[in-house]
């Protein structure tokens, strides 16, 4: 069964790699594979969205089949599925072997945190992403550790190239060629943050030296909610007569469930790795569907964990104080956004898009202009991660609607392309302080050339000048077209004045949006 179970964690983490590779654009606006199935079946991520938005996207129920699953055969989506789970297996197994016992009750923690994010989206605050093990794998994965990865593929085939050009040409390139088609981007991708977020995820990895899988004992919200359903769970774990107590199950239990006791051992706990079945040298344990299952949880606690009434309480009342805690900035005022976020094209109204938005990064990962960065403080607190279009770095391509065929939540709509080139997420403007034609007299046509619409949103008129020395000529300054204008940020990308160009794009007068207008 051990052999079975590792098997069985190697495919779905290949799994999930192969459709992280896949979230980009291969050349058409359609992504070939369900990139996002993963979320699909996630049911943390299903409750808070569904008690926080009121409202669920139909794939969403695909995570009845792990509810289902973990009601009969208990936690083995975290023992057998989970590619966080797997990945802090690898981790641990470079730890020294020695007791991971510890006399501090840390797995009382990961219930404290499901209670708090369960009352909060209650309340309509969706911070489940923050925690939730899948989206901050992809999270993690997808703004920080692939992008890294990508930098050190180029740099070492850029070292051999610059090294020896003749033997490049003919070993490394064709290698170089296969990767670019294969799981490199179209573009080296950089975003901001990259190295906080990474910092975070190496933690979580190195927290398995303390402890092995500490992120799965003691801090995951999904592994508490399964630990829950688990409960009674149809597959029971038995101990025959023949135990003796020696200890050897405690050693290799991955889930801190102390299989060792008789009459204490915590079944939520339990990941269902079949470890102690193997290593006992009595063969006094077994899993079946029969038989009588050794402890369910005392009087006074849950599944054998002493929770403590006042500290469930404390949970709920925090979750309930995070609302307006976080919520009391001047940010989540009506009209007192910050310029600067745009959000993506299909983005709902910026209430409901907090209500659904998880901060998976899947929508800054296919975004093929690298625009799409994660928030800081932007959005306040409760928008820490979610996606803002930044045009310096990178446009809102014109016919391009990834982001929407993404995003798990329907944060982002998926829109067709013909609505969604009308979509508005901003308006450009001018800065003729700044602009060559109207501040300095010289000649540009940069943000008219590169305009996407189809009938350009900037114009030129024709304005008579004159130079230093009294000359006179004609140059065409630029206008914006209120109504044909995107914000789609392209001339904002292109513009040829550097450092602060003299046209950019705010959120003012997006289309989600009936109070952020330029005109009323």
């Amino acid at each position: 069964m051990q052999t079975l179970r590792r098997i069985s964690q190697g495919i779905f983490l290949l799994l999930f790699l192969f459709l992280f590779i896949q979230t980009q654009s291969r050349g058409a606006d359609e992504l070939g594979y369900p990139v996002k199935i993963f979320l699909d079946f996630d049911p943390l991520i299903f409750i808070t969205t569904l008690l926080s938005s009121h409202s669920v996207q139909k794939a969403f129920y695909f995570s009845f089949v792990i509810i289902i699953a973990t009601v009969i055969l208990g936690r083995v989506f975290c023992g057998w599925v989970c590619p966080l789970g797997t990945l802090n297996n690898m981790a641990g197994a470079i730890r020294k072997r020695r007791s991971d016992r510890t006399n501090i009750a840390w797995n009382r923690v990961k219930y404290y945190l499901l209670i708090f994010l369960i009352v909060s989206s209650l309340f309509t605050l969706q911070l489940a992403g923050v925690m939730d093990p899948i989206s901050l794998l992809i999270r993690s994965v997808a703004l920080s550790i692939y992008p890294l990865f990508e930098y050190a593929v180029r740099a070492i085939f850029d070292a051999l190239y610059a090294f020896n050009p003749g033997t490049a040409d003919g070993l490394s390139e064709p290698l170089y060629s296969a990767l670019k088609n294969s799981i490199l981007s179209f573009q080296q991708p950089h975003f901001k943050q990259s190295a906080f977020i990474g910092f975070i995820f190496i933690v979580i990895l190195g927290l398995n030296l303390v402890q092995k899988r500490f992120w799965c004992r003691n801090l995951c919200p999904l592994g508490a909610l399964l630990g829950i359903l688990s409960r009674y769970s149809v597959l029971k774990r038995s101990v025959s007569e023949g135990c003796n107590e020696c200890g050897a199950c405690a050693s290799v239990c991955q889930g801190n469930a102390d299989p060792d006791k008789k009459d204490g051992w915590k079944n939520a706990e339990c990941l269902y790795c079949w470890n102690c079945d193997d290593v006992c040298p009595q063969n006094a344990v077994s899993f079946g569907f029969r038989g009588h299952r050794v402890d369910v949880g005392s009087k006074g606690k849950f599944a054998g964990i002493d929770l403590g009434r006042r500290r469930v309480i404390a949970s709920a009342l925090s979750g309930i104080v995070a609302v307006p805690l976080i919520r009391v900035g001047p940010l989540s005022r009506s009209g007192a956004l910050s310029p600067e976020l745009i959000r993506p094209p299909g983005s709902l109204e910026e209430k409901e898009f907090l209500k659904r938005c998880v901060k998976c990064g899947e929508c800054m990962k296919v975004c093929i202009t690298n625009g799409l960065q994660p928030t800081l403080f932007d959005a306040g607190l409760e928008g820490l991660w979610s996606p803002v279009l930044v045009p310096k770095i990178g446009y809102c391509e014109y016919r391009c609607t990834l982001c929407g065929q993404v995003c798990p939540t329907g944060a982002i709509k998926k829109l067709p392309l013909e609505e969604k080139i009308n979509v508005k997420i901003g308006l450009a403007m001018i800065d003729k302080g700044r602009c060559l034609p109207y501040a300095h007299s010289t000649p540009c046509i940069v943000c008219e050339e590169v305009c996407p619409t189809v009938k350009k949103a900037i114009w030129f008129e024709e304005a008579a000048v004159r130079d230093r020395e009294g000359r006179e000529r004609t140059l065409k300054q630029p206008r914006v077209d209120l109504d044909l204008c995107i914000g789609c940020g392209i001339c904002e990308a292109k513009c040829p004045v550097k450092s602060r160009p003299a046209i950019y794009v705010s959120n003012i007068g997006e289309s989600r949006s009936g109070g952020n207008q330029l005109l009323l």
